[in-house]
C-alpha cells in the first residue's frame, strides 16, 4: 500500500498519519529530487541537528542522531534511551549513503522491489553496510551528495520519516516561499 499525499500538506514529503504505510520507490526518489540545498556549511549541520534534537524529544525517541560532510562528522547527538549500538546502525547506514548516493531506506526499497534483499544481492559485508531506514543524502545544487544524516533508534521507516521531517523543515527555513 502507498502513502496518498495529503492535499492540506501538498509541500510536505512525509506523511503525518498512517506510520504504518510503506512509500513507494517514486515517493522516496521525489524526496531525494526535492531535499536539495544551496550549501550545507558547519552552522547548517548545527541547526540541522538541533532541530533533529528538537524533533525527537518531542516525541520522546530514543534515538542517535549523526551528521556527515565529506568524511568529517559535524554533529551528533545521543538521546535518553539510546545505546551504543545505535552508533554502530549509524555508521552502517551512512556507509549506504556513501556508496550508493541515496537514502538507506531508498536503496533497501529497490533490491526488494527486485524481488531480493540488500543482504542477500548487494555482495557488500552487512556488518559494514545497512539499507535500512534513517541516513539520507546531504546534496548540494551543482555539487551532488557531500555527506549524510543519519538517525537511529526507531523501526527503520520512522528513522527515515524523521530525518526526511527534519529536512524538510530546514530547507523551509533556507528557502524563501514567494507569497
Amino acid at each position: 500500500m502507498t502513502q496518498k499525499s495529503n492535499p492540506s500538506h501538498s509541500q510536505g514529503l512525509t506523511p503525518k498519519f498512517h506510520p504504518e504505510l510503506t512509500p513507494s520507490l517514486e515517493e522516496l526518489e521525489k524526496q531525494e529530487r526535492l531535499l536539495v540545498f544551496r550549501q550545507f556549511t558547519y552552522d547548517d549541520a548545527w541547526a540541522l541537528g538541533s532541530l533533529l534534537v528538537e524533533l525527537a524529544r518531542e516525541r520522546q525517541a530514543p534515538v542517535a542522531i549523526d551528521i556527515h560532510r565529506a568524511g568529517q562528522q559535524l554533529f551528533h547527538a545521543a538521546l535518553p534511551g539510546s545505546t551504543p549500538d545505535n552508533d554502530a546502525w549509524i555508521a552502517r547506514k551512512r556507509r549506504v549513503v556513501e556508496r550508493y548516493h541515496s537514502a538507506s531506506y531508498l536503496v533497501g526499497a529497490r533490491f526488494r522491489a527486485k524481488g531480493s534483499t540488500f543482504e542477500e544481492s548487494s555482495r557488500l559485508d552487512p556488518d559494514t553496510y545497512a539499507a535500512h531506514g534513517g541516513s539520507f543524502p546531504i546534496t548540494v545544487e551543482g555539487v551532488g551528495v557531500i555527506g549524510a544524516v543519519t538517525v537511529s533508534g526507531l523501526p527503520q521507516l520512522q528513522d527515515h520519516r524523521l530525518v526526511v521531517e527534519a529536512l524538510e523543515r530546514f530547507q523551509d527555513l533556507q528557502v524563501p516561499h514567494p507569497e
